[in-house]
């Protein structure tokens, strides 16, 4: 038996519980179980934990809560979005990983509060990262399983692409706000469905063989994936981390461009079609356009505005590459030993 063969605790929920809290929860999502003292199981499951963000119970109670919100999984129940006890719960979690990452992201000193300056540094912070690349492995090395298991690891996020950032649109104003819509709607296709990113995605997992049902997959993510969605849900659903939210983006979108050319270079070395490699493709210029919204009309212009938010913005830059660098070295780190870095006994 494999954990995508495992029966799930909660009915209508594609994915299984990875301990007591997320059990609960699921159970509780979806009205299989009466309030209990959830609160306490999120302490305790905090306080036994040695990293929060490598924690499976901890991380997938906490996509589950933030699931909720989204309405992406039909089996939980809409009543319970704003249930005290859940929030209760959502907000233990979210002090102790945030906690986390303020203590272990590292930051580069403050620039000045000007969408020029903040913007030069955002591209600085970014193009000095100089960790182990994704990109460039999958364009030259990457075997077909690999290429499924990338596929698989993105769906958590890709598949509700642009969503976690829109929270910030209703709490933004003037230029930031402006700045945000605009890459929120190449994002969403422009009015056109089928130019959504999230559709092409899927289509090009369907292309690649693989389930473009939201959740299929997250039985066989390991928790460092969770903790990259969780990461931009936490910044984008609580207003007080709007500036976090926003570097996230910028430096989401900054990261983008030249490593969706190298995905598509080895979707294409080994023999995938153009409805594989398309959402890449269209990467490659989109977030090119996008990087210098996002650093200077969005970013910097929040910065001016808002001088009090600017180290949160930094903060959610940093984060960004941390937490998706993270992703990235436990893919490389797990193939470079001839391993999934699936989780154990999940099928490619």
């Amino acid at each position: 038996m494999t954990v995508l063969d495992l029966v799930p605790s909660a009915v209508g929920v594609p994915f299984s519980p990875r301990g007591p809290l997320s059990d609960a929860v699921l159970r509780r999502l979806t009205l299989a179980a009466a309030p209990s003292e959830l609160a306490d199981l999120a302490a305790a499951a905090v306080a036994a934990t040695a990293a929060v963000s490598d924690d499976d119970d901890v991380q997938l109670a906490l996509f589950a809560l933030y699931a909720s919100a989204y309405g992406s999984i039909d089996g939980f129940s809409a009543d319970l979005e704003w249930d005290p006890e859940l929030v209760e719960v959502r907000r233990v979690l979210e002090t102790a990983f945030e906690d986390e990452l303020r203590s272990t992201v590292p930051l580069p000193p403050l620039p000045e509060p000007t969408a020029d300056a903040v913007a030069r540094a955002l591209f600085a912070l970014t193009s000095a990262d100089s960790g182990p690349s994704l990109s460039r492995y999958m364009a030259r090395k990457a075997s077909a399983g690999e290429a499924r298991e990338f596929f698989i690891q993105r769906s958590v996020y890709t598949l509700r692409e642009a969503d976690p950032h829109s929270w910030a649109i209703p709490r933004l104003r003037g230029r930031a706000k402006a700045a945000l819509v605009e890459i929120q709607s190449d994002e969403y296709g422009g009015g056109r469905p089928e130019r959504m990113h999230a559709t092409i995605f899927a289509a090009a997992m369907r292309g690649a063989g693989l389930d473009d049902s939201y959740g299929a997959y997250v039985d066989a993510v390991p928790a460092v994936t969770l903790a990259s969605l969780n990461t931009m849900s936490m910044f984008g659903m609580n207003r007080r981390l709007l500036g976090a939210i926003v570097g996230h983006l910028a430096a989401f979108e900054m990261t983008s461009s030249i490593p969706n050319k190298f995905y598509a270079d080895g979707l294409r070395r080994l023999g995938y079609s153009e409805d594989v490699t398309e959402y890449f493709d269209e990467h490659v210029e989109a977030d090119a356009v996008h990087e210098q919204i996002a650093g200077r009309d969005l970013a910097g212009s929040l910065a001016e505005d808002r001088p009090d938010l600017l180290p949160d913005i930094v903060f959610g830059a940093a984060a960004c590459l941390v937490v998706d660098g993270r992703v990235g070295s436990h893919m490389l780190d797990c193939w470079s030993r001839g391993e999934t870095s699936l989780r154990e006994g999940a099928r490619p």
